[in-house]
């Protein structure tokens, strides 16, 4: 196989399941929990404040992309792909997806709520306000949602 082939064998998969996830992310955090009367998600204000903390340009539409293409669809499908699944399989093994899905995206909620709000500037997984926990809802759901598709288009 050539490398060629090989980066369309890891890309595809990534982008589609990335897609797919961010999806189902954002219609619970900006549709469905707020109709419940929860907090409504913002993923695109956190990477606002981000890239104004490193003095880069942060209006809307940049927080938007980097919410979208370099953490929906590269950073966090990439982080299950090539570390934590790996990881899960040598220490926990093989068998079961589901688990490791969720935890997964539990710990994209302490890696986002936890570590890039205080990067950020704002305040520790937010205070635990309503938004922290719809955010524990999203990312968890996030991280069953790529590992379910993943699994759907025959990429683990």
């Amino acid at each position: 196989m050539t490398k060629t082939t090989a980066a369309a064998r890891l890309l595809a998969p990534m982008l589609i399941a990335g897609a797919f996830a961010t999806v189902m992310f954002d219609l619970w955090g900006q549709a469905i929990s707020p109709m419940l009367g929860y907090a409504r998600l913002s993923p695109d204000g956190l990477a606002r404040s981000l890239l104004g903390t490193f003095g880069l340009p942060n209006a809307r539409e940049h927080g938007q992309f980097v919410h979208l293409l370099p953490v929906g669809l590269i950073a966090y499908p990439l982080g299950w792909m090539l570390i934590f699944r790996p990881l899960w399989e040598r220490f926990v093994g093989k068998g079961g997806w589901f688990v490791p899905s969720a935890i997964y995206g539990f710990g994209l909620w302490v890696f986002a709520i936890g570590g890039i709000t205080a990067i950020a500037g704002l305040p520790f997984f937010l205070d635990f306000t309503g938004i922290a926990w719809v955010a524990l809802v999203g990312h968890t759901l996030y991280g069953i949602a790529l590992v379910w598709c993943l699994r759907r288009i025959g990429s683990r």
